[in-house]
């Protein structure tokens, strides 16, 4: 491990220094945890029956779970998670990371899907789609949101995951670029999980008409 890395190794805010000493080490983890891959294998299947059976209360769980967890990671990690990492010594974040990244890689992913399938077949089977739906812009609305915030989700979360495992999985892990990337991924998790409320807000408001 080399100095740039005991300096600026998972580098989210301005944290105390490393002390001086041996610099932190990065301990072994897997990029996939491949024990979770029979959950989320479950859970697709899951998703994949309540579709192709068009059960109401199926689709209205995966949409209601998958938006639910969804959102709630997003504001736990922005707001909570982010704020905390940045106060950590450089070993605690290394540590944290090596441990809570990999998850991710699976976790996101999923509710990603389970959101988006399990609404759009739930508004088909309610006929929301129809133009003449009398909030049919509301729903526009929240169509556009969730479509920026699944790109923002798969488009730069995830590939700032992946990268910060990929890096630190070399023998010289350049500190820096996993502080930039993490950076990346905690910032646009708070934003991905503030663009949540406004889709509560309009799915509360359709819910009440």
């Amino acid at each position: 491990m080399t100095d740039t890395v005991a300096e600026t190794a998972v580098d989210v805010g301005a944290g105390p220094p490393h002390a001086v000493g041996a610099p932190p080490s990065v301990p072994e983890f897997s990029i996939v945890p491949v024990r979770g891959l029979p959950i989320v294998a479950a859970l697709l299947v899951g998703l994949v029956v309540a579709i192709a059976s068009n059960s109401l209360w199926a689709l209205t769980f995966f949409h209601v779970a998958g938006g639910g967890l969804w959102t709630s990671i997003d504001l736990f990690l922005g707001l909570i998670i982010g704020p905390i990492l940045g106060r950590l010594p450089v070993q605690s974040r290394i540590d944290f990371t090596v441990r809570f990244m990999p998850k991710m890689i699976l976790i996101m992913p999923t509710l990603v899907a389970m959101t988006l399938g399990a609404g759009f077949q739930l508004a088909r089977h309610l006929g929301n789609l129809d133009a003449a739906y009398p909030h049919h812009g509301w729903l526009v609305a929240s169509y556009i949101i969730v479509g920026a915030m699944a790109v923002i989700a798969l488009g730069l979360l995830e590939p700032a995951n992946l990268a910060v495992l990929f890096e630190l999985k070399k023998p010289r892990p350049n500190g820096e670029r996993v502080g930039r990337l993490m950076k990346i991924f905690i910032y646009t998790a708070g934003i991905t999980g503030l663009m949540q409320i406004a889709t509560i807000v309009i799915m509360t408001f359709l819910a009440s008409r």
